[in-house]
């Protein structure tokens, strides 16, 4: 293992922010990802986990801890069965399955990050989530002291949820197994509006897969969503904040502060969630609000590609995202009644 004082942590970030480590650990095996685990738990001291580091906030002054970088590295594919260390790169993982003629996660290309945070965040995108083809995760329990494998059930996978996100001190993601689907060189069908439009035909058709996941990468380079060095609008974490959640009755009155603001006719985006509950867009809420694309005059500023994503503009610091992230939730708040949620994790700050 390699280890380092004092280590910087905004490189390991695509935010490009936060302060350093008091100790950094990058492990790149399965044995040396538990066995720094189990000095930190053994010795009392803080733990910080990074993979791809595309889900993080860290604070300006750092972490007081040990972080633990994974970058464990293994692919492998058996008949439709894939399986990953949870340090692969997911977006090579992602081109692996579509040379390969197998459909099931082709709609989720370009998503930055490693292999082992997609079962925390339950990842999604354009119509796919990886919980439809996750079978098990293995993963160090923490409480237990030993190696548990979980099935999809066991993950409780939710909108943007599971059960590693419900329990963030105890299962250190390990390897991930996915079920996928030959589909005779076809992609999955097509769930999401803007893909099939794109793409040319009715939701629920498929097309080749190497066309799906170009469209994919397409579109999200249009939002700034693939990652670029040179292009600021990708120093973020992608979506800053979750689409709402909200029950038929606090979704009446959303529609009563939509048209008071608005205007009678204004239809919001409304997606089914589940029985008596709709999903709305984080995006359209931002924008309405009057925070529209390249907001801001300081270091930190929305997308100009995207309202959903909070960008650092090269010069920016961690209190400077957040002082944008909370003039957001607030404008949001004061012009609809809904408080947004950051989907990133905090460490050392929050909202």
């Amino acid at each position: 293992m390699q280890e380092l004082h004092d280590a910087p942590l905004a490189p390991l970030t695509t935010f490009r922010l936060g302060g350093p480590a008091t100790r950094l650990v990058t492990a790149t095996t399965d044995a040396e990802v538990i066995a720094a685990v189990r000095e930190a738990d053994d010795t009392g001291t803080p733990l910080l986990l990074i993979g791809g580091g595309s889900n993080l906030v860290i604070g300006d002054k750092g972490f007081d801890g040990t972080a633990l970088h994974i970058a464990t590295r293994g692919l492998s594919l058996d008949g439709t069965t894939l399986e990953l260390a949870a340090g692969e790169i997911w977006t090579d993982a992602v081109a692996r399955t579509v040379e390969a003629g197998l459909a099931g996660v082709e709609c989720l290309a370009g998503i930055p990050g490693s292999a082992g945070a997609t079962p925390i965040q339950n990842v999604g995108a354009y119509g796919q989530e990886v919980s439809s083809t996750i079978t098990e995760v293995i993963a160090y329990d923490r409480r237990a002291g030993g190696t548990v494998t979980l099935t999809n059930a066991d993950c409780v996978f939710s909108y943007r949820h599971s059960r590693f996100k419900a329990e963030p001190e105890r299962y250190v993601v390990l390897r991930v197994r996915f079920e996928l689907e030959n589909a005779d060189g076809l992609s999955a069908p097509l769930r999401y509006a803007e893909t099939a439009r794109a793409l040319g035909v009715e939701a629920g058709g498929r097309v080749p897969l190497t066309a799906a996941r170009d469209t994919v990468l397409k579109l999200r380079a249009g939002k700034g969503m693939v990652l670029d060095p040179e292009d600021h609008d990708t120093w973020s974490a992608g979506s800053f904040f979750t689409n709402p959640i909200l029950t038929d009755e606090e979704f009446a009155a959303f529609r009563t502060r939509v048209d008071e603001r608005l205007g009678d006719g204004t239809e919001p985006p409304a997606f089914p969630a589940g029985e008596g509950r709709l999903k709305t867009s984080a995006a359209w809420l931002i924008d309405k609000a009057g925070f529209t694309k390249g907001y801001g005059t300081g270091p930190a500023r929305i997308s100009t590609k995207h309202t959903l994503a909070l960008t650092n503009r090269g010069e920016a610091t961690t209190e400077d995202l957040l002082a944008l992230a909370r003039e957001v939730v607030a404008g949001v708040r004061d012009a609809f009644g809904i408080t947004l949620v950051n989907e990133p994790v905090t460490i050392g700050v929050s909202l």
